[in-house]
């Protein structure tokens, strides 16, 4: 007869799981065993960490759509999955994780490795957690789960102890009073307002003279309706990051990113508009948006707890972002004034100019900027990129030029670090077929990242197209921090908290059966890139770039410079190199000497 662990596998299979990501402990032996014996139906990942795990399965619902499934045995395994799990949470991504315990019989006896895990992921499967006590609960636990995580786009957690594991199974319960008769499957409604609520939003939009559009995850289906929706309004549309691929790169209205990694376009929109449209987002930074009172504005999101919290909107809309635009743009009338639009177009194309000019610009001894500049003409077809959080995210939102078809994600909500290298091999796992590159900085690869390339080393072989870069950007320093440091405190960097000691992340791939190439002049960058692109295995290209190349915001304030030039001051150990970099970007246009 099955064990309880052999029918949670059948009924996740039911449910469409065909890969599970994992590391083994002896809490989950049981699940360890099923596993084994339903390698037909499901395939287990192991990673080398369990974040890396939830990290991965949350990457896995990300690409697809569908929902991940990461394993952990009980107690340390279950605590190492929490951070890839809030990724999940915060980001409205369906995960499933599913954690041992120690035998029922022990709970409560301080026994070794007993954690209360109901209490532990109380808050990240805040929607539902539950452990199995009884074979019988098994088929709605899994259910429940599979549905909550879908229907509310977020994490679910089911506990198994050891010895229920290896329980005999109860398909179903018996008939009588307290027995639960779940089924399987969810179909996510396309529903959309009733048309009161669209003539409303209707109306403001077209009473608009400069309309601005802000999409984010939530429109990343609903592409051709915001550009119907945008040409009918004659709007410029900015996007969250959590967008990025929502709209390609090449539309001349599209201003690119927003907020502190964001583009001028972008604030030059927000500022200048009248009219606001937020689509499916739920962009954090309320100073990036027009000022409060500004204009008018309406939202769109399924999420009705996610309406009109970083803005005043007239009219919140509740529903799918593609079905509600669909019902909405009968009710629009073509803008025949197109000056805004014009406008909004002339500042993309000087932008992408003056990104040119910053990305070619000298540095010591390679920009950062000119990483992703020369990546983007070469960007495979249908690619797939991630990229972790640090100074390599905000060259990912400005200088990278997505085309139709390609899928790019990050940790938006948590942006946490480390899930560059688990994001990419995710999506080789979801799409061998299609070329994954990840975006790294080198902190996060000496915290996570470097272990993560022993994964990929272990499983390329398995995938139609071998193809994954690896991009490092080698600085010597936590980046991100150090100019937050300056920029935000006052403060010059503290090396003894921000230097990175050095490593060869090419020769570590080489070592490990990986492709390794380490570019330490800019000449060198774009070849770099091809060789990289065409290599017959994963490849990690390891950029020695400047940490001097500053990431500042579209727009710098003077608070902002005021804190920055106290860094200096105070006799920041990299003042005469910042400087000379700070002085280039004013000349071309991002410090207020040009605005």
């Amino acid at each position: 007869m099955a064990m309880v662990a052999d029918f949670m596998l059948d009924r996740l299979n039911q449910w469409g799981v065909k890969r599970i990501y994992g590391y083994p402990g002896d809490g989950i032996n049981g699940i360890l065993g099923a596993l084994g014996r339903a390698e037909d139906k499901i395939e287990f990942v192991q990673t080398a960490h369990e974040e890396l795990s939830a990290f991965a399965a949350c990457a896995h619902a990300k690409w697809t759509g569908e929902t991940g499934v990461c394993l952990a045995t009980s107690g340390p395994g279950a605590i190492h999955l929490l951070n890839g799990l809030y990724d999940a949470k915060l980001d409205h991504t369906p995960v499933v994780a599913i954690v041992g315990q120690q035998k029922r019989m022990s709970l409560g006896g301080n026994y070794q490795q007993e954690v209360d895990l109901i209490s532990l992921f109380k808050d990240v499967a805040s929607d539902y957690v539950h452990m199995c006590t009884d074979p019988a609960q098994m088929r709605h636990l899994v259910d429940r789960a599979m549905r909550i995580a879908q229907a509310e786009r977020t994490v679910t957690c089911i506990i198994v102890p050891n010895d229920v594991q290896e329980m005999d199974a109860v398909s179903s319960p018996p008939r009588q009073h307290g027995a639960l008769f779940s089924g399987v499957g969810y179909t996510r409604p396309a529903h959309a307002p009733g048309e009161a609520e669209l003539k409303q939003a209707a109306e403001i939009l077209n009473g608009g003279e400069r309309v601005a559009m802000l999409i984010g995850a939530g429109a990343l289906d609903a592409g051709a309706e915001v550009i119907k929706v945008a040409d009918l309004l004659g709007a410029g549309v900015a996007k969250a990051l959590l967008g990025r691929a929502a709209l390609p790169d090449d539309l001349p209205f599209v201003t690119g990113s927003i907020g502190l990694l964001g583009t001028r376009p972008s604030f030059d929109l927000m500022m200048g508009c009248d009219t606001l449209l937020v689509v499916g987002s739920s962009f954090p930074y309320s100073e990036f948006l027009p000022p409060e009172g500004q204009a008018r504005a309406v939202q769109i999101d399924i999420d009705g707890r996610m309406l009109s919290i970083r803005y005043p909107m007239e009219v919140n809309l509740v529903g799918d972002s593609a079905a509600t635009l669909q019902a909405l743009i009968p009710h629009l009338k073509r803008k025949e004034d197109r000056s805004w639009r014009d406008e909004v177009e002339k500042n993309v194309s000087d932008w992408w100019e003056l990104m040119e000019e910053r990305a070619m610009s000298a540095a010591d001894p390679v920009n950062p900027q000119r990483v992703l500049w020369e990546l983007s003409p070469r960007l495979p077809e249908n690619c797939i990129i991630s990229a972790d959080s640090g100074s390599v995210a905000n060259w990912f939102a400005r200088d990278l030029k997505l085309r139709p078809g390609m899928k790019a994600s990050l940790s938006g909500g948590l942006a946490t670090m480390c899930p560059g290298v688990p994001y990419a091999m995710a999506a080789k796992f979801a799409y061998p077929d299609r070329v994954a590159i990840g975006l790294v900085g080198d902190g996060a690869m000496q915290m996570l990242g470097n272990n993560s390339l022993i994964d990929v080393a272990k499983y390329w072989q398995r995938w139609s197209d071998p193809r994954l870069v690896i991009m490092v950007l080698n600085n010597g320093d936590l980046n991100q921090v150090t100019w937050e440091q300056r920029v935000m405190a006052g403060d010059p960097k503290f090396p003894d908290s921000q230097d990175v000691p050095a490593f060869d992340y090419a020769r570590y791939a080489a070592m490990i059966g990986l492709k390794g190439i380490r570019v330490e002049t800019p000449d060198e960058v774009g070849p770099a890139w091809e060789e990289a692109l065409s290599a017959d295995r994963p490849c990690v290209l390891d950029v020695v770039t400047d940490p001097k190349v500053p990431p500042l915001p579209p727009h710098v304030t003077y608070e902002q410079a005021k804190k920055y030039a106290q860094a200096v001051v105070k006799g920041d150990p990299e003042a005469i190199g910042i400087i000379w970099q700070s002085f280039k970007q004013a000349a071309q246009g991002v410090l207020p000497s040009r605005h």
